[in-house]
């Protein structure tokens, strides 16, 4: 399949594709709804905490100078005990007070006083209060901390059970796509929405959704304590802060384009890596290394660059954020000395501002970042959910046809089949055929003439446009696909083994086969005297073993299809990956095992036709000669010309 040579600019849907997010997390909504709502219940708390900060302030401040006040003054002149002598002292330096502008010099005079007026004056700290109000912060910030701990624990819980779900149901999606779907995507594609996507969905949702919430709750919390405290600090801080919420907006603009192209581009070069390392040996036979190298470097640098741009977009929103705080510090500091001087406030107000503007302008850069992790989630997820969205096989649940394959005869028959991959495009044409119980039909002609397009008909793996296919006179169209698998035994060109012992993939999928049948099965195609020469035996791994050949594996997967009992047979170049003598051995086999069942072989290998009860060849979708192998080479026509030139050729 040709890769997409662009890719879309924005999601094609980027306000469904969220609402569709958010609809799929509806299984675990009471974890979302709680986590939420601890997330801003510790942000609450976290905003309460400066004004309480700015009272101890207040109170050590307050308590570090002298306490003079008009009703100390009063107290002080009515207390008899003090002398009327320190009375005048006290009051002829409440009277100069007036024009000492030096501070410490006032200090200095007040430190003189005698001790019957100092002892009343003195500086006190309120030790009670600083006591209460510490130990209520205390306990607000551990509130906080373990709301956001625990609110971390479930947004875990959910993020990994719904990758898990995520990863379910695209399991269970690929077993109902038609084979079409997978012609027309590559594997790597599809492998990177599995892993890559998923990941990235599980890795933003865990860090993301929670910590958008929390910072909007602190934003928004702290612009409403700052002008309840003070609306000249709060304007202050927040148009030293107004250019960041402008250069967010161009930035998340402009970012979602490089995460979605971002998301495309690495679903393409994984495509591309898997296409090459499946095919590295004909990739080395024909020296196309440098042309590989050309295309990965041509892939990567799109992904680099889409990349690149991400994450520096993303990336430029913490350092621009810690400038415009800083900035309103600096802002803070200046207007809240200027009226802490005029006695407009006092300088605890000023140090909760210092927090409330950290709290007004670092989640300016968090909420960018989540929105910008959002924005790859809603990538993700578009790709994702796209695949699950896939037109899936027609459902056949209403079907209760059963054909049971112990008491099946064996009778095909084709009728007036038309078929075609696209419906503009027809590649079979009004093809009949009746196949007899026991008959063994092999079908020949040109790469491309059809041939395995029939098999899969047969198979149910593609809806055939119209006409019908009967076997034993019921319909494909009446029996579930499952009940047609399991009346075939299909061996195909390719030898599919999975990560197991010999044994195992010998094994596959059936139940109660006993050793002795296993292995009568592999002497009958002649490989069981090499497995006993591994080292071990029918418990050596059937992949990661460099001792067998692609032909060995060829002949593993035909004995798998020997112990499989199934009234139909399907041999799709079973032997094209043997030696001519092993050729020899599994031709003999193949007749013992063709006996009773009603068999399709297709071969290039004509020499192993020979015997067949009826050739069928077909060139361009069509039966263009039928009969066996004698009858055609006396036609001396198509059939004979295919066979006479492979002769000659082998000669």
């Amino acid at each position: 399949m040709p890769r997409p040579s662009g890719v879309p600019e924005k999601s094609k849907d980027f306000s469904g594709t969220l609402k569709k997010l958010i609809k799929s997390l509806n299984k675990w909504k009471y974890l979302l709804i709680i986590s939420i709502i601890l997330s801003i219940f510790s942000s609450i708390l976290a905003i309460i905490a400066p004004n309480r900060l700015s009272d101890i302030t207040d109170t050590i401040t307050l308590g570090l100078v002298p306490n003079v006040n008009e009703k100390i003054v009063s107290n002080i002149l009515k207390d008899e005990t003090i002398p009327n002598k320190d009375k005048e002292i006290f009051m002829n330096l409440i009277n100069d007070s007036k024009n000492i502008e030096n501070k410490e010099e006032l200090l200095t005079k007040i430190d003189k006083l005698p001790k019957s007026i100092y002892n009343v004056i003195k500086p006190k700290i309120n030790m009670i209060k600083i006591r209460n109000i510490s130990i209520f912060l205390i306990i607000i910030y551990l509130l906080s901390s373990l709301f956001s701990y625990i609110e971390a624990i479930l947004m875990t819980m959910l993020s990994n059970k719904y990758a898990k779900s995520l990863r379910n149901n695209i399991s269970l999606k690929i077993n109902k796509l038609p084979l079409k779907f997978f012609d027309t995507h590559e594997t790597g594609d599809i492998l990177s929405r599995i892993t890559n996507d998923v990941d990235t969905i599980n890795n933003t949702m865990n860090q993301s959704i929670t910590s958008l919430i929390t910072n909007l709750t602190l934003f928004v919390g702290s612009i409403i304590m700052m002008f309840i405290t003070n609306y000249i600090m709060a304007l202050t801080a927040i148009f030293s802060s107004i250019f960041g919420f402008i250069f967010m907006g161009i930035i998340l603009k402009k970012s979602q384009i490089y995460f979605t192209n971002k998301q495309k581009e690495l679903g393409n070069l994984n495509g591309y890596i898997e296409e090459v390392f499946s095919s590295h040996t004909i990739l080395k036979a024909y020296n196309g290394e440098d042309n590989a190298k050309k295309e990965f470097e041509k892939l990567n640098k799109k992904l680099y660059i889409n990349n690149k741009k991400s994450q520096f977009l993303s990336g430029i929103m913490p350092p621009l954020m810690m400038f415009i705080g800083n900035f309103g510090y600096v802002a803070v500091c200046v207007v809240g000395a200027t009226l802490v001087l005029k006695g407009y406030l006092t300088f605890g107000v000023i140090v909760a501002f210092m927090i409330y503007v950290r709290m007004f302008t670092n989640p300016l850069s968090q909420i960018a970042q989540s929105i910008s992790n959002l924005q790859s989630t809603v990538a993700a997820s578009e790709r994702v959910f796209e695949f699950l969205d896939s037109i899936e096989m027609n459902d056949e649940t209403n079907k209760t046809t059963h054909l049971d394959k112990k008491k099946v005869k064996g009778m095909i028959e084709f009728k007036n089949v038309k078929f075609g991959y696209n419906k503009d495009k027809i590649i079979i044409n009004d093809f009949n055929l009746v196949a007899k119980p026991g008959n063994k039909i092999a079908i020949v002609g040109p790469t491309g003439a059809g041939k395995t397009t029939i098999v899969n008909l047969l198979m149910k793996f593609y809806e055939i446009n119209s006409g019908d296919i009967l076997i034993d006179g019921v319909s494909i169209h009446d029996l579930t696909r499952e009940n047609i698998h399991d009346l075939f035994v299909m061996v195909l060109q390719d030898t599919w083994l999975f990560d197991g012992t010999i044994k195992e993939n010998l094994r596959f999928n059936k139940k109660n086969v006993s050793d002795r049948k296993i292995v009568n099965a592999c002497k009958i195609v002649g490989i069981d005297h090499f497995i006993r020469t591994l080292p071990g035996g029918y418990d050596s791994n059937a992949i990661n073993n460099d001792s067998i050949s692609s032909g060995q594996k060829q002949l593993l997967t035909i004995a798998r299809g020997m112990i499989e009992d199934a009234p139909f047979l399907i041999l799709d170049e079973a032997t094209s990956n043997v030696d001519t003598r092993t050729e020899e051995l599994v031709s003999k086999s193949m007749d013992e095992l063709t006996k009773g069942k009603t068999s399709f072989i297709i071969a290039h290998r004509l020499s192993t036709i020979k015997n067949a009860d009826l050739i069928i060849v077909m060139n361009e979708g069509d039966i263009i000669e039928t009969g066996n192998h004698e009858y055609l080479m006396k036609q001396n026509g198509f059939y004979a010309n295919l066979y006479n030139s492979q002769f000659k050729k082998s000669i």
